[in-house]
């Protein structure tokens, strides 16, 4: 039997704010746990969640003492990327390193939980719109692991004005070239893709399909 619970307000660690043109979800109350959790609810904000300069690695720090912290902290963060799609590249970095964290590693977490401190009240918004084109930007970051040298692809896919599906991936194979990773990134074809353009004919959308590359992160 089905309940109407009225308006949406929170759900699962989610917050909804409606506004006249749509819908804004956040997670402030969720990242103020996260970041009680890690002992940093004092620290100080910055403006990014990761640099160009830093290069992940299993082998240029020395091990961290608390495995489990980092897994809980991480395993948060993943769920966290639902509605900030700006630190899933960061977020799939980190995540690389569940089965034996460095302290390096540990300071690019921190990094990650900073960014958010600072922008706290930020989330996903989603517009009214007539528009339905489905927009996919694609790119990705050659040989971005230090040890394997594998390379990293990332896709964004828009329905009109609203983003509705993200990801970042390391390519299965090593990359000869920055042109042979765009291309590998390029022929992604996102499982989510086709569910949205399935979902899409089951309601009688009519859509325009383009993929783009965007320049090099």
């Amino acid at each position: 039997m089905l309940k109407d619970l009225g308006t949406l307000e929170y759900f699962l660690g989610m917050e909804a704010t409606w506004t006249a043109d749509g819908l804004l979800l956040t997670q402030q109350k969720y990242i103020l746990d996260l970041l009680h959790k890690a002992q940093m609810g004092d620290c100080k904000g910055i403006s990014t969640p990761v640099t160009p300069k830093d290069k992940m690695s299993t082998i240029q720090s020395r091990p961290m003492s608390d495995l489990t912290l980092y897994q809980s902290i991480v395993g948060g963060l993943q769920y966290l990327s639902l509605t900030r799609p700006e630190v899933c590249y960061s977020v799939h970095k980190v995540s690389q390193f569940l089965h034996a964290p460095t302290e390096d590693n540990w300071c690019s977490v921190k990094c990650i939980l900073r960014y958010l401190k600072h922008t706290v009240g930020h989330g996903l918004y989603i517009s009214k719109s007539a528009n339905t084109d489905l927009n996919i930007y694609t790119d990705a970051n050659w040989a971005s692991n230090i040890d394997d040298r594998k390379s990293t692809t990332g896709y964004a896919i828009f329905m009109g004005t609203n983003l509705i599906s993200w990801n970042s991936k390391k390519q299965q194979t090593i990359a000869c070239s920055s042109t042979e990773a765009e291309y590998r990134a390029i022929g992604v074809r996102p499982r989510s893709l086709e569910i949205s353009k399935s979902i899409g004919v089951a309601v009688g959308m009519q859509y325009r399909f383009a993929l783009q590359r965007v320049a090099s992160f």
